[in-house]
This record gives C-alpha cells, sequence and structure tokens, in this order.
C-alpha cells in the first residue's frame, strides 16, 4: 500500500490518532487494530507500529492528545481574564464541558465507564490518577497567580473541588454548560469572597 502525500510530509502521528478515536467511538476499543487504522489514514501497518507502538501506547496517545486539546481551551479562559478569578473559573469550566459535548474520546469514555466497553475501561483507570494530577497542578499553577488570600493547601482543595466536579460532568452531565460554570464559579466566589485563615485541620 502506497503512503499519501499528505503522510508522506511528516504528519503521519496525528492523523493515526483521530482515526483511532473515530473508530473508538464509532465501533469501540476492541474493533481498533493496527491494520485497520493503517487502511483508515492510507500507510503501511509498519508506520503506524514505528509511529504508535503498541496498542496501549495508542491509548495513551489518544489520552494525550484530548487532554491537550482541554488545557488549551482552560489556558485560554485563565488568559483572557488575568485580573478575575472568578470568572477565569467560570469560563473555563464552561470551554471545558462545551468542548467536551461533542467530543468522540469523551463519548467513547463515557461508554466505557457504563459498561460498554470494558477493554478500554482498564486503560483509562491506570490514567485517571496520572491525568488529574497533571491537571491540577496546571491550574494551582495558574491560580497561584493570583491574589486569593487562600494558603497553597487552600487552593489545592478549591482546584481539587473543580476539577472533579467538572470531570464528573464531563462523563456524565446534569445541566448546560454555562448552568454548570455558573454555579461552579459561584462556589468559587463564596471561598474567595471570605478565605479560611487557619490552616486545614488535617492532613
Amino acid at each position: 500500500m502506497g503512503e499519501t502525500t499528505a503522510a508522506s510530509a511528516g504528519g503521519r502521528r496525528l492523523p493515526i490518532i483521530e482515526a483511532a478515536i473515530e473508530m473508538t467511538a464509532r465501533n469501540g476499543w476492541a474493533a481498533v487494530t493496527m491494520g485497520r487504522l493503517a487502511e483508515q489514514v492510507g500507510v503501511s501497518r509498519q508506520t503506524v507500529y514505528n509511529e504508535i507502538g503498541s496498542k496501549n501506547a495508542l491509548a495513551d496517545a489518544m489520552l494525550a492528545h484530548e487532554l491537550g486539546r482541554f488545557l488549551t481551551a482552560v489556558g485560554d479562559a485563565f488568559d483572557r481574564h488575568g485580573d478575575d478569578l472568578v470568572e477565569a473559573i467560570h469560563d473555563a469550566v464552561r470551554n471545558v464541558l462545551e468542548l467536551a459535548r461533542g467530543n468522540l474520546l469523551v463519548r467513547a469514555i463515557a461508554s466505557a465507564t457504563h459498561g460498554a466497553d470494558t477493554e478500554l475501561l482498564p486503560l483509562l483507570t491506570t490514567q485517571a490518577d496520572t491525568l488529574l494530577a497533571e491537571v491540577e497542578a496546571m491550574l494551582v499553577a495558574r491560580v497561584a497567580a493570583y491574589r486569593t488570600g487562600l494558603t497553597g493547601e487552600q487552593v489545592g482543595v478549591l482546584v481539587d473541588l473543580v476539577a472533579r466536579a467538572v470531570l464528573s460532568h464531563v462523563i456524565q452531565p446534569t445541566g448546560t454548560p454555562a448552568g454548570t460554570a455558573d454555579g461552579l464559579a459561584w462556589l468559587a466566589s463564596r471561598v474567595l469572597e471570605a478565605p479560611a485563615r487557619k490552616p486545614l485541620r488535617y492532613g
């Protein structure tokens, strides 16, 4: 099979990852094979192995690719509201939830979480803690740039609460992105208006 001109231009990895995400959303993780990906993208099977490696590495690459998109959406919100943390949180939450609405990998993850794809779920579970830690570290760094009156530990609690709430709404939304963003921004505003001066009692 001949390589396509676009693939030969050096952008082989991204089309493979995007094809894998689409295939996973459409047919489930079990249906994703290196041969099918090669055929879909128009490259050789060996090219898929060279660019990606194992199927587990493919799952990692898919998650990393989509996480990058979500982190960019969060970063954009903070960049727009450099002097207003509540508005930054509001826009970051709304951006993430709007992006998640039509996201193929999120749809596949939601199906796996509800038992529709038992092969994909263990791979996601092993990555969950690492991904959450990466997201929270980025958020703590962004929040630290604001004058909040919170201690470092308290910032960590606020970030953890918001991040976990958003993740829950990504997988199982119960309202509109704007409505959820309003609620979490209100919660953050209450914390920021009267920050607890005492240190946390339990470590």
